[in-house]
């Protein structure tokens, strides 16, 4: 069952025979690509602050990048990544120089941009996430959700951390007061607090709220709280502990900020920036929807190509109609503490990365919460859960049993794994980087995103003591999935395309090009962490889901 060493000795004997293409042959049959959804501009939106000149800046933990925008036209006039030493930012601010800090919130990182383009950065722990400079320029991060506390930073780096303050129960968007206390909201404990950053003293000032995700104060000395479950704006009158609801019916807030005007602007999980005006309404200034299409399923009535195409989008379970791309139904996901998951969501989806039907429950994976989860779509309610996988990376149903594609956390850990209630059964160790995986009554396939190979588990009903390569030379393939012919359909992400593998002559064939996968891969996230995926519905409609730019693809025969 140790396949890597077998596989890479198969892979330098392709790469001889084969060297100088990766298809075979040319697809002689014709296909219709069209995109039915198009999802979000920026794959979610974090923090948000406004430079001096009112552009507003903000922040995109899984896009890997700083979005500039004009929060009057929406237009984006900037976008910076690595190359500004952004890697995966949630909370973002402005020294008193001028520099650019923000925080990468997986990698556990503090990175700073000088204003003659110098990067440096300096490492925390996972989990760093607020941000901000007090009025005499000294440095405070916080932890949430992978770490929890408060410290003071040197602005240059020169320092190590001072730990302020622990075990606060996640301190998100913080911001000061006009009497020089540090104000923030407790994620956990539906408060909000204010910090003696020198003494570490913590006062509760207001209670009562679901998850605030965020406070501000604008410039009159009002503090103004976003709560992420209730969906409301309110605004704390500190001079007599009264609280009152400005705004309401806003999706999962994750952070508000002022521009020069007191002008009051939010971002959400969905990409969307909205402005709240002074009337509790809201004008979108940027549009949400898909933040990160991974995984898709087909499900379809008796009638034949009424298809309802569900897909993993990160922080959401979203059902699609086939035809139009409209948007059916949407199912949010748990917000936790994904580092100490313990099957206690409340029957909630958490982060689905991966989706695949059995006929009739939906089957998602996720390595955020290193959990598998069977989904009733019809009855909206989680029908059971598989938890303490290593990294996750694929499940779906077969014969009875799900089967789980595993990354594992350390070199040659990955594996295919059976799973029931009763064992978790190796069929294949010694992977690298397994990622997509498609199944018949009695045939089981996966492919392997870094040796760029398909091999089959599991031939005519029996586990096979030796997987068999099907496919070699693909580019960084993810989703699989077997079409109407008994084919096989295989997302190579290294080159945009779809492509068909005949299993009776091995002839592979590029069906679709120019596809929209194979987004750039976040730093400290598996290589395949926004899935591309594939599916075929009964009508043999193939759907594909496109990474880079949050869009769902469909794919038809015919001219």
């Amino acid at each position: 069952m140790k396949l890597i060493w077998y596989i890479a000795l198969l892979v330098l004997i392709a790469a001889v025979l084969f060297s100088g293409y990766t298809k075979l042959s040319d697809n002689k049959e014709k296909y219709t690509v069209e995109i039915i959804a198009k999802g979000a501009q920026v794959r979610d939106a974090n923090g948000i602050l406004f430079d001096s000149n009112d552009k507003l800046y903000v922040t995109s933990v899984y896009g890997g990048e700083i979005i500039v925008l004009d929060p009057d036209t929406g237009e984006i006039t900037n976008r910076l990544g690595i190359e500004s030493g952004v890697k995966c930012p949630d909370d973002l601010i402005f020294g008193p120089d001028g520099s650019l800090y923000c925080t990468n919130l997986i990698v556990g990182e503090v990175g700073r941009l000088s204003p003659d383009g110098v990067t440096s950065n300096q490492s925390i722990a996972p989990g760093v996430n607020s941000i901000t400079f007090s009025d005499d320029g000294r440095l405070f991060v916080a932890l949430d959700f992978m770490g929890d506390g408060l410290y003071e930073l040197d602005p240059v780096f020169s320092r190590e951390p001072r730990l302020i303050a622990k075990d606060l129960g996640w301190l998100n968007g913080m911001d000061w007061g006009p009497d020089g206390y540090l104000y923030g909201p407790i994620w956990t404990k539906g408060e909000v607090v204010r910090i003696d950053v020198d003494s570490g003293n913590i006062t509760t000032v207001a209670k009562g709220f679901g998850i605030p995700s965020s406070i501000k104060f604008d410039s009159s000395g009002d503090l103004y709280v976003a709560d992420y479950d209730k969906g409301e704006i309110s605004r704390i009158y500190l001079n007599n502990s009264t609280t009152v609801v400005i705004a309401s019916g806003l999706e999962r807030m994750d952070s508000i900020a002022f521009d020069s005007n007191d002008r009051l602007f939010i971002s959400a999980e969905d990409g969307t920036i909205y402005e709240v005006l002074t009337d509790g309404t809201t004008r979108e200034v940027l549009k949400g929807g898909m933040i990160g299409p991974g995984g898709v399923a087909v499900q379809s009535d008796p009638d034949p190509g009424n298809d309802s195409v569900f897909i993993a989008d990160l922080a959401y379970l979203r059902e699609l109609d086939g035809q139009t791309g409209q948007e059916i139904y949407v199912e949010r996901h748990l917000m936790g503490d994904i580092s100490n998951y313990n099957g206690t969501g409340a029957g909630k989806i958490t982060s689905p990365i991966t989706v695949s039907s059995d006929g009739k429950n939906l089957v998602i994976s996720s390595w955020v919460y290193d959990i598998v989860q069977v989904w009733d779509p019809a009855e909206h309610r989680l029908v059971k859960e598989y938890l303490n996988f290593s990294v996750p990376m694929n499940a779906i149903a077969f014969q009875g049993d799900l089967v789980v594609a595993e990354l594992g956390m350390e070199e040659g850990a990955a594996q295919v794994l059976r799973v029931n209630d009763t064992a978790r059964i190796p069929l294949v160790t010694g992977l690298a980087v397994p990622a997509g995986l498609a199944a018949t009554e009695n045939d089981l396939w996966v492919s392997d995103w870094y040796l760029g190979m398909v091999v089959q588990l599991v031939k005519d009903g029996e586990t096979l003591a030796e997987p068999i390569p099907v496919a070699f030379n693909l580019s960084f393939p993810e989703g699989l999935a077997v079409d109407m012919d008994g084919n096989l359909l295989v997302v190579e992400t290294g080159i945009g395309s779809l492509s068909k593998i005949d299993l009776r002559t091995g002839e592979i064939s590029a069906i679709a090009n120019d596809l929209e996968v194979g987004a750039s891969v976040i730093p400290g996230l598996p290589p395949t962490f926004i899935f591309n995926g594939v599916a075929v519905g009964p009508s043999g409609t193939i759907y594909v889901t496109g990474d880079k730019t949050n869009v769902l693809y469909r794919i038809q025969a015919g001219s």
